[in-house]
């Protein structure tokens, strides 16, 4: 029954042995050892019930009502007048153990009645403890987990100029898997390795642009690849560095500051700022700190980290030469309960690029960007028709011939849209364009509606839409996708 599950683990449980309750030497051991080595029984009838008419039933409720040692079933009342079995009745007595001031004839009466039943349980919970104890004892050994994501996505984008001599009106249908395997060795430290697989062409829909880019879209010829090899450790209680062999200067930064996460066209998921939050991957390590506050009060961030994209693995390169696509980001933030702000910085040298951009993103030899980003976001504490509001401007300052460029975006996402753990969202925005160019101020749009079948599960349409498209002889461009997603 629940109500003897509750008292069974009850703390009072451990105190048994109070000075009020009979010493164990002094305990019938005979009847105790007859019990002990009795089977389990599955049904309440196998024991000898007390009743309600019972001495001891009516000793045991006088004793709850003194006390109130007892708060019974889950809506805090004790049911009398109901039958219970005789372990019941002793788990009853052990909870008011230690709440009784006096030692009365009566309360001397109970003990020796369920002496038998009291050892039993205290052995049992002895038990329990031991298992607890050795569960706490090994709960931080080394072990790894495996975390997986399958997303299928059946989409295209008709009328887009393409690369190839490929149909723009055909439908395409691509995969893209993440198994991620997280190991610690402490229990707050974090080493990830992390496969990869997907049969997406480098640049979307066999087009010429990466303005349709999806966030989900990985192109390895359908072989597995490691995308991800590193450690994150923490220092005291508000610094965690992390470094890698293959480690993304996104993910290394104390928060994006973004509340629109439709996971569907990648310019969208980089806050408006696709300069600064350029998503560089390769060698690098880096550190966040977050400032130590009351739980619920608002509090500051700083992050600092540094990849090369090309140059570790180079060694004719090297680590820190420009030629080696360094990628320095710095972040400054605040964050609330449901609000944040950020502001943030990249230099970004030689093999270093922007991304999505309406324009050649890829910083030539000679040349560098400084980017900076400021973005806020807001989302009400609870679900409805109010919807979430992200907001994000970057600025690439270009020097030794790299065009100065800006973007910018503005992001709605309704959680609990219509049914409970669905989701929908419109966001706008323009992708980097160079200053002074018209043909380069490019639009973009994107709705989207995220059903969640199961907890691991969903299924999300979306339609996307691009106008003054540099790379489809400035026409506008439209295209979808339906993108279902398995995590596990």
């Amino acid at each position: 029954m629940k109500f003897f599950q509750h008292l069974l683990v009850a703390p009072a449980a451990l105190g048994l042995l109070a000075p009020v309750a009979a010493d164990a030497s002094e305990l019938n051991m005979d009847g105790v050892n007859q019990y002990a080595s009795q089977e389990q029984v599955t049904s309440i009838s196998q024991f000898s019930d007390v009743q309600p008419t019972d001495w001891a039933y009516q000793a045991l409720s006088n004793l709850i009502e003194r006390y109130g040692c007892v708060a019974g079933y889950p809506d805090g009342t004790y049911r009398g007048q109901r039958a219970m079995t005789r372990f019941e009745a002793a788990a009853l007595l052990n909870a008011c153990l230690d709440r009784v001031t006096e030692v009365t004839d009566e309360l001397k009466r109970l003990m020796a009645e369920f002496e038998k039943e009291l050892a039993v349980l205290k052995g049992r919970v002895d038990g329990l403890e031991a298992k607890v104890g050795e569960l706490e004892a090994t709960q931080f050994s080394t072990t790894t987990k495996l975390k997986g994501e399958a997303s299928f996505i059946l989409g295209g984008a008709p009328d887009f100029e393409l690369a190839g001599e490929t149909d723009p009106n055909n439908t395409t249908f691509n995969y893209d898997l993440r198994l991620s395997f997280d190991t610690s060795f402490t229990g707050k430290d974090l080493l990830r390795t992390r496969l990869r697989a997907g049969n997406f062409e480098s640049l979307p829909f066999g087009s010429s642009s990466q303005i349709f880019k999806l966030d989900k879209a990985e192109g390895t010829d359908d072989s597995v690849i490691i995308d991800r090899l590193f450690y994150r450790f923490p220092v005291g209680d508000s610094f965690n560095f992390t470094v890698g062999a293959l480690v993304r200067n996104t993910e290394m930064v104390a928060f994006i500051p973004s509340a629109y996460k439709s996971s569907i066209l990648d310019y969208f998921q980089l806050a408006g700022a696709s300069g600064t939050y350029n998503k560089a991957t390769g060698a690098g390590a880096g550190f966040t700190w977050k400032q130590k506050v009351e739980k619920g009060r608002p509090y500051a961030t700083f992050s600092a980290n540094y990849v090369s994209s090309d140059g570790f693995a180079d060694s004719t390169v090297g680590a820190f030469n420009e030629e080696g696509g360094i990628n320095a980001l710095t972040q400054l933030g605040v964050k609330g309960k449901n609000w944040g702000a950020a502001v943030a910085y990249r230099y970004g040298s030689e093999n270093s690029r922007i991304r999505v951009p309406n324009f050649s993103g890829t910083v030539e030899a000679g040349e560098s960007t400084n980017s900076v980003a400021v973005n806020a976001y807001w989302q009400p504490i609870d679900s409805g028709w109010i919807p979430s509001i992200s907001l994000g401007y970057g600025f690439n300052d270009g020097s030794g011939g790299f065009p100065d460029s800006q973007s910018w975006m503005a992001g709605l996402q309704w959680d609990d849209a219509f049914i409970k753990g669905n989701k929908a969202g419109f966001a706008v925005g323009m992708p980097p364009f160079e200053d002074g160019d018209d043909s380069d101020e490019a639009w973009l749009y994107e709705i989207f509606y995220k059903f969640q079948v199961t907890d691991n599960i969903s299924i999300t349409p979306s339609l996307f839409y691009g106008t003054n498209v540099r790379s489809n002889d400035g026409d506008d461009a439209w295209g979808g996708v339906i993108q279902t997603t398995f995590k596990f």
